[in-house]
Parts: structure tokens; sequence; C-alpha cells
């Protein structure tokens, strides 16, 4: 999962980039707005603490905050939301699966198709690839830090894994045990989520075919109904650095 965790990490600090475009706003209120489902209140709701501490991380004003907990928990204006997820193919046959929050399925389900297609990939029927995926608490440590107090705070807490091969320790916890692990972890968290991650790999070490790849993920994530992309491509250090 090395290739994967680098990108993972390569991606946060894309954030900042993203946010010059305002996209990154709305991708962060779409993530409130759908954890807000599950309860208003972030201190009963682990998932909207989450979503709203990475907000504010990313000087998302308190009134949007405001405004999308209100429009998930069905008491702010809008259009009403759902949830979808979109699973398909990219190069090199490696799986991906795109989560999306829309008022109007209409424009986004032919959005996704069209950039599968236009970026080598596939998209796929409903359960083609979500059987290759598991949910898993992610924590990226902040880079410089010392890894091996890192990583022993994060052994003793709980984790079930540790992936230390690139600038960013990044850790995987059981969903549910994502905040202890993250307390442990303390002022050595640069970010903290629960997404979806590969039970098993594809190894790409073609660079034109990790490049087409990278261009499908990027472009499905820009998608403005698009809040979350993941995949289980495995592309080797080297290859990605280039990419960079």
């Amino acid at each position: 999962m090395s290739g994967h965790s680098k990108w993972a990490s390569i991606k946060h600090k894309k954030g900042a980039t993203d946010a010059k475009r305002g996209k990154i706003f709305t991708k962060m209120a779409s993530e409130i707005t759908l954890a807000a489902r599950e309860g208003a209140d972030p201190v009963m709701n682990f998932k909207l603490r989450l979503a709203i501490q990475k907000a504010k991380a990313n000087n998302v004003p308190a009134v949007n905050i405001e405004r999308a907990i209100a429009k998930g928990s069905g008491t702010g204006e809008g259009a009403a939301l759902e949830e979808l997820t979109y699973e398909g193919y990219g190069p090199a046959g490696v799986a991906i699966m795109a989560r999306a929050l829309t008022d109007n399925r209409n424009r986004t389900g032919p959005d996704v198709k069209s950039t599968f297609t236009k970026h080598g990939g596939n998209l796929g029927a409903t359960g083609s690839v979500d059987y290759l995926f598991e949910q898993k608490g992610v924590i990226i440590c902040k880079p410089n830090i010392d890894k091996d107090s890192a990583e022993l705070a994060a052994i003793d807490a709980g984790a079930d894994d540790i992936d230390d091969s690139g600038e960013n320790i990044v850790v995987y916890t059981k969903p549910a045990e994502l905040e202890q692990i993250k307390e442990a972890l303390a002022d050595m968290v640069e970010s903290a989520s629960v997404e979806m991650i590969a039970s098993q790999t594809i190894v790409v070490d073609d660079e034109k075919k990790a490049q087409t790849l990278m261009r499908l993920i990027d472009a499905l994530d820009d998608l403005d109904d698009v809040v979350s992309v993941t995949s289980n491509y495995d592309i080797p250090l080297d290859i990605l650095e280039k990419l960079e």
C-alpha cells in the first residue's frame, strides 16, 4: 500500500492549491453535510466532528460549516441531497470508487461516466469493485516528526497498520478506534479521516499508465459533486515522485 499512502500525502498537500480555486470549501461542506445526516451534534457524532476539524484546518468560514450542518440534518434550505457511489476501472485494471453527494443524479452520473471514458477508464455496475475495499480510519502524521515515537504511540493505542515508507507516516485504524488513536498521537497528527481502503492492490509500474490513472483520479476528484475518490493502485515511489 506504499504507493497509495504516498499519493494520500501528496493529495493532502494539494489541498492548498484547491483552496485557491475555491473547490476545497465545496468539498468540505459536502463532507460536513454528509456526516450531519447521522446527527447534528459534533459531540455525539464523531464523523461530523472530524469533518468540522478538517474544514477548520482548511480555513472554511464558520457560516459555511453551520449551513452545511443544517443542510445535512434537514433543517437548512436547499434541495434534498443523496449519497451515491460510482464504481469502475482505470488503466491497468485498477479498481476505482467515487463517492458523490448530489441534488441531481441525472447530472452527476453522466459527469462521472464521461470522466471515466475521457481518461481511459470504464464505469462499472454497482457492486463491481466495492468488495475490494474496507472502511478504515486513516491518520496522516506531520512530516519531520520523530517517527519512532509516532509509531510507538500508534501501536500502544491499538493501530491496525503503519506505513512509514513516505515523508508522512500513515496510520490505519478500525473506524471506531480512530479518535482514541488520534488523541494518542496528539500534535503529531496532520489529518484524520474514515476512508475506504483497498484490501488488495494492483501494481502499476508503467509510467504512462500511472500518469493516465492519476489524471483520471484527479479529474474525478475535481468534479463538484464528488466528495472522495479511492483506488487499489500501488505505484512505485520513484514513478509517483515523477508524477508529483
